[in-house]
């Protein structure tokens, strides 16, 4: 599980946290994930790649 490639979409931005929609799964409730372990460039509505313990931008 943890080589697996998880998407998300960041939901809102709230101060120094983010809130993620796994994608593909309509009742998960959002991730609060802490911004500094995101990319600084992120937005609402940015597609994010969770792998290898790390997140990214999705192309």
């Amino acid at each position: 599980m943890l080589l697996d490639k998880i998407y998300y979409t960041v939901d809102s931005l709230e101060g120094d946290y983010a809130y993620l929609k796994k994608e593909g799964d309509g009742q998960a409730e959002p991730k609060c994930v802490a911004r500094a372990l995101l990319p600084a460039e992120i937005i609402e509505g940015s597609r994010l790649v969770y792998e290898m313990m790390e997140y990214r931008i999705c192309d």
